[in-house]
């Protein structure tokens, strides 16, 4: 019955408010209901009187700068204020409306309609109620209308009180900052970021720390990610928000055992207080028994219509045959070459109907196009035929997928890119046992599998460092030419391992080769691993390198609060830019505030 009084109540104010605008005056609507209105209501002419006026004292009017024009409230022995000349009493005051009326229903059904100057006009008037601002923004979102939704919703938290924002606003909250994110409205998203964590309510604050602790995770910034998440342990101690920040962030810095026992931590803490609900608590005792399952679980389960097909990768995935044997020859200059098969090239035609997108050939990773916008049918065809999976230019095309999509995951790690190593590095086993030899990037069809391997370290470069590592010096030891740029992301993972002998021997065999301008990654690991080793004099001239090839990186690495610089970190920056120090920042800072004194004495030499 409810749901029957719901469809016509809209039905009724959507006539209603229609009728309202063309003169915006109250005898125009009463002619509406007495006319049109009762075959919206099942035929009750007494129902379209009486809805008619409640409906009108609360619609905003263009005409008064949006505010409403309310009715007087007849008494019983009054004559009815829908004009039928008779006693209330006798009217509308007999009539019982079959449910409620939102206060806020013709605010939010007008600015469903308005449009242009109109309804910029309606929001910069500050009258419009919170709960119209949010419903009408999130049926704009739902509706595809991206500018409508944020205009609305930006005045929702612009003119926000906010110890009385609805908690529906959540959503709205997380749909905007998706819309900026979506927009390049970056400034936009920080500012409203910041202005939740200063003032806005418990439960959107714990949202606002999440996605902030999200971002900066994105970007591969731990250090800014810690920042966010020390700053949320002060702010609010007790919300359960920062055991899954947490163990993300322990996750991310290759603290696997660290995020179990915190997690334990927290699950007892928060059981103690009493203040969760089941789900909440079953949640954090998985959380505290496997954290990086249960946040692999948790993001595939978010991943909505792609969610089945994901798990059916996972278990195909986990049950691979062995890979098959691969056709290696030597070339005429006695490099090592792979030449696809007519098998292989076969299974990758199957494969490519459904996958569409197709790698770039003069890229180390990327498409031509986003191939998760057809996921919905190459994952569940791959799971079909997992024989395509023999082909090493399909296993390609799959790890730079995954890699693009959860490469910044460290929990999807074990369950998607560690079973195509294991087939990998097969492969380059039979590389290698054809001898001694170059396998260069551009000879016959060596690409397939280099570039297969550059995906596989960034999947695995968080949540398994020691085989991303192992594989990044496989690799290696076959394209001496470091095609891939794999020398720095060795060097990284060693520093982060603690293996500063090891780190140290990397950098110095590179910086002893011909490059005119070696990565700043290499100058400052070296710089890094001999603080470590206690080298401070051979660290100063270290330094001095650096500070000679770019300028900027010293102080970028020391600030606090620097502003960022272009780009993100998947872009190349020019050698000496403010862009590669902050890139370095982004990647690094974590491990220099880790190393104790490091920052400090770099702040000494940096005012020298």
């Amino acid at each position: 019955m409810l749901a029957v009084w719901v469809e016509q109540l809209l039905g009724f104010a959507s006539g209603a408010l229609k009728a309202i605008r063309q003169d915006e005056r109250y005898p125009t609507l009463m002619a509406w209901a007495r006319d049109e209105g009762p075959a919206l209501v099942g035929g009750d002419l007494s129902l379209a009187q009486a809805l008619a006026p409640e409906l009108w004292s609360q619609t905003p009017l263009a005409r008064l700068d949006f505010a409403a024009e309310p009715l007087a409230r007849p008494g019983p022995n009054e004559p009815c204020w829908c004009d039928s000349g008779r006693k209330t009493k006798h009217c509308c005051g007999a009539v019982r409306l079959p449910g409620h009326v939102p206060p806020h229903l013709m605010w939010m059904l007008s600015l469903r309609d308005w449009k242009g100057d109109t309804l910029k006009a309606a929001l910069a008037s500050g009258r419009a109620p919170a709960q119209a601002l949010l419903e009408a923004g999130l049926i704009a979102a739902e509706s595809g209308q991206r500018g409508r939704a944020q205009q609305i919703l930006e005045s929702l938290f612009e003119r926000a009180d906010w110890l009385n924002l609805p908690e529906q606003a959540e959503p709205a909250f997380e749909i905007l900052i998706d819309l900026y994110q979506e927009r390049g409205f970056h400034r936009k998203r920080e500012a409203l970021l910041d202005a939740v964590l200063d003032r806005g309510p418990l439960f959107l604050r714990g949202v606002a720390l999440e996605r902030l602790c999200l971002m900066h995770l994105d970007n591969d910034d731990l250090d800014s990610a810690r920042e966010a998440f020390v700053r949320a342990q002060q702010a609010l101690p007790d919300s359960p928000t920062l055991a899954y920040i947490e163990a993300m962030l322990l996750l991310h810095e290759g603290h696997e055992q660290e995020a179990a026992e915190r997690s334990r931590f927290w699950f007892r803490r928060l059981a103690r207080q009493g203040d969760l609900d089941p789900d909440q608590l079953q949640f954090l005792a998985d959380l505290a028994e496997n954290p990086g399952a249960t946040l692999a679980d948790q993001l595939l389960s978010a991943e909505e219509d792609l969610a089945e097909p994901l798990v059916a990768l996972q278990a195909l995935l986990e049950s691979l045959p062995v890979a098959p044997r691969l056709e290696i020859r030597r070339g005429d200059d006695d490099n090592l070459e792979y030449h696809t098969t007519a098998r292989e090239d076969t299974l990758f035609a199957a494969w490519q109907k459904v996958f569409r997108a197709r790698v770039e050939s003069d890229a180390p990773m990327g498409f031509d196009e986003d191939p998760w916008q057809h996921a919905g049918e190459w994952l569940p065809a791959l799971c079909a035929h997992p024989e395509w999976l023999d082909a090493p230019a399909v296993v390609q095309s799959l790890a730079l997928a995954l890699a693009s999509r959860f490469g910044s995951l460290p929990w999807m790690a074990a369950s998607l890119f560690e079973p195509l190593s294991s087939r990998l590095e097969r492969w380059l086993e039979q590389v290698r046992a054809e001898g001694e030899g170059a396998f260069l990037w551009d000879s016959a069809d060596n690409a397939l599998l280099l570039r297969t391997g550059l995906a596989l370290v960034v999947g695995m470069e968080r949540g398994a460092r020691a085989r991303s590592r192992e594989l990044a010096e496989r690799l290696l030891t076959l394209d001496d030419q470091d095609s891939l740029g794999l020398r720095e992301l060795v060097l990284d993972q060693l520093l982060r391992e603690g293996r500063d002998r090891a780190a140290l021997d990397v950098s110095e065999r590179e910086l002893d080769g011909d490059e005119e301008a070696p990565p700043l990654g290499l100058l400052m690991g070296r710089v890094l691993a001999l603080y470590r080793l206690e080298r401070r004099d051979e660290a100063a001239e270290a330094l001095a390198v650096v500070i000679r090839h770019n300028p900027h990186a010293v102080a970028m690495l020391c600030a606090d609060n620097p502003r960022p610089v272009g780009g993100g970190v998947d872009s190349v920056a020019e050698p000496g830019s403010r862009a590669e120090a902050w890139q370095y920042r982004t990647l690094m800072r974590d491990q220099w505030r880790a190393t104790p004194g490091a920052l400090d004495w770099l702040r000494v030499r940096l005012a020298e």
